[in-house]
């Protein structure tokens, strides 16, 4: 990993706290006068959600970006240069760490064993387009999916809120939701997954068909070394031209 991408992780991890613990509570009592009444544990949770929200928007608009304009990662899926997705999982690395902490600091009230997993798995696969700089295009095509979050997110505060499920701002987020998510969840699983079988599996299987047919032909060459085959063959050939040979003598001499 280069000093560029962990500089990103490290400058991301301390602004999503700066966020969480400094600006997201002026920022929320100033938009929202029931926040301040909010028992303190969904203060944390609000928090949260907030800067959850904050990071979505910013990585999934820098992805659409780069799946419409960055043509180096989407002429290569696989080894196309990637500078912009880097920067873009730095991103998202240092918002998972951040969560980690959030979560460890908070388990009794947040603690939640599927999002360790989830994020672990998550740094895992991104530590390695990281470090690695391979599969570019589907590291970033995975964040797409953030796009659905910020509504998610939405719902959640209008119920701490305690609006009414009627309202029409609920009922629109809800809409919202239900096709933000279809669209950037999946509608998206057919062109991703015909996307990774054309750059990755395609030529996975080419080369272990390729593999078979070269071991085909070492084992049936081995074969034939091992029962004389192949020896016989050329024994034989060697008598039949040197009996050929003879023959040439002796017309020449008759």
């Amino acid at each position: 990993m280069e000093t560029r991408e962990l500089t990103v992780v490290a400058g991301s991890f301390v602004g999503f706290q700066l966020l969480f613990s400094v600006a997201s509570p002026r920022l929320s009592s100033a938009i929202a006068p029931g926040y301040g009444r909010l028992p303190p544990t969904k203060l944390t949770e609000w928090n949260s959600r907030l800067v959850s929200t904050v990071h979505a928007l910013i990585v999934g608009l820098f992805c659409l970006y780069i799946l419409w304009f960055d043509d180096a990662v989407n002429a290569n899926p696989v080894w196309g240069d990637p500078s912009l997705v880097k920067l873009n999982v730095a991103i998202t690395c240092g918002y998972l760490l951040y969560d980690l902490v959030l979560l460890a600091c908070n388990w009794n009230t947040m603690g939640d064993s599927f999002f360790v997993c989830h994020h672990l798995a998550a740094l895992y696969a991104y530590g390695y387009v990281l470090s690695r700089g391979v599969l570019p295009y589907f590291a970033n095509f995975r964040l797409i999916s953030e796009l659905s979050t910020p509504f998610v997110n939405q719902r959640w505060f209008f119920e701490a809120l305690k609006y009414p499920r009627s309202h029409r701002m609920v009922v629109l987020n809800g809409v919202a939701m239900a096709v933000v998510f279809f669209l950037v969840r999946i509608a998206v699983m057919p062109s991703y997954w015909a996307s990774v079988f054309v750059a990755w599996i395609t030529s996975c299987i080419a080369l272990d068909i390729l593999n078979t047919i070269w071991m085909y032909k070492i084992a049936r060459g081995c074969y034939k070394v091992l029962t004389g085959r192949g020896g016989r063959r050329v024994k034989e050939g060697a008598e039949a031209s040197s009996s050929s040979d003879r023959n040439y003598a002796n017309n020449h001499t008759d």
